[in-house]
């Protein structure tokens, strides 16, 4: 899948040294395969394989301008290290899900708020030139208003997006403090190639894919008329790369919108996928998630105007590639565990 061959801005890369915190997750591994297609001078993944998976970046191994940094980012010295040389970083690093923030507050704090602490004071202490890092939309809590603007939010609904408001508080003050200015982009339910279906803590838009493909029945949570505004991964990685590059003239902490600005209901979004994969299969429903939010849509007109952020696919497009990428790597993911089951019978 060719998602990568055509530069988001007319930035020589050549020049430049990148570090994308997580990843070998799935954003940042878009992302890594952005920075080594257009050509970028280093890229150095930082990531502690916990969530993030090694045979996303595996590709891009054999690079001499690649350059993989196992650790965790709750260590301030291995974010020292990280950031050496370093001109961008793209903080991607972070553990996600609501559910799994409920269930471990502990280390989802650890983790998005003192991880995301160190990486400022290292980005700062080194004279980085940007930090761009993944904001979330779950910081609009349980404000009903719509569309999301950036600067009405309600309360959090959950441990993670207490995590991810003060990520952004944290970042205005460091930008008033000691004039570091960052980025935070909001992102609203992305998805695409690399987001993982297995797992407890797995998004909704793979576990249908997974569902789909295997002709199996999906569990929606509620009555499915929760509403998202999901936005394909290469828009995501667009954001990022131009609030990297093209925010020079920014002299504060801005936080930004990323989506498609479409919404669509979780149970449109499975007649979708049913539709796409040729499966006629009727979702049951599950007793509603706690700490979800009930309708998502953001405004993304500061994403336009600050960044020249345009979103270049949307839903239904997006779920056509994410399809062609599903398919492939579950089939060979099974191939893959028969034929270690078959050794380990042996």
């Amino acid at each position: 899948m060719n998602l990568y061959e055509e530069p988001f801005t007319e930035h020589d890369l050549s020049q430049y040294s990148f570090l994308v915190t997580g990843g070998a997750g799935f954003i940042g591994s878009n992302i890594v395969e952005y920075l080594i297609k257009q050509g970028a001078r280093q890229v150095r993944v930082l990531d502690n394989l916990s969530t993030g998976r090694f045979e996303n970046i595996e590709e891009f191994a054999s690079s001499d301008r690649f350059e993989f940094l196992e650790g965790d980012i709750s260590d301030l010295e291995i974010c020292r290290e990280a950031v050496k040389g370093i001109d961008y970083v793209s903080h991607q690093a972070a553990l996600g899900s609501v559910p799994r923030s409920i269930e471990d507050p502990l280390n989802t704090n650890n983790s998005n708020v003192t991880g995301f602490l160190n990486m400022l004071v290292a980005a700062r202490d080194a004279s980085v030139k940007k930090m761009v890092y993944a904001a979330s939309s779950s910081t609009y809590g349980d404000s009903e208003e719509l569309p999301k603007v950036e600067e009405n939010i309600g309360k959090p609904l959950s441990p993670y997006a207490v995590t991810k408001y003060v990520n952004e508080l944290y970042a205005d003050v460091f930008s008033k403090v000691y004039d570091f200015n960052t980025i935070g982009l909001r992102y609203f339910n992305v998805f695409g190639p690399r987001q993982d279906p297995k797992g407890p803590y797995a998004a909704v838009i793979p576990i249908f894919m997974e569902a789909a493909i295997k002709e199996q029945t999906p569990t929606i949570n509620g009555d499915g008329k929760n509403t998202r505004d999901f936005t394909f991964v290469s828009n995501a990685v667009q954001a990022n790369i131009k609030a990297l590059l093209q925010t020079d003239d920014l002299d504060r902490h801005e936080v930004i919108n990323i989506a498609c600005s479409e919404q669509i209901t979780l149970n449109e979004l499975w007649d979708t996928i049913s539709e796409l994969t040729s499966v006629d299969i009727e979702a049951k429903h599950g007793p509603e998630r706690p700490g979800d939010v009930r309708h998502s849509l953001a405004d993304i007109s500061k994403a336009a105007e600050l960044l020249g952020y345009e979103p270049t696919i949307y839903v239904k497009e997006g779920l056509e590639k994410a399809f062609e990428h599903y398919e492939k790597s579950l089939t060979s993911d099974e191939i893959k565990n028969d034929l270690e089951d078959r050794n380990d019978s042996q």
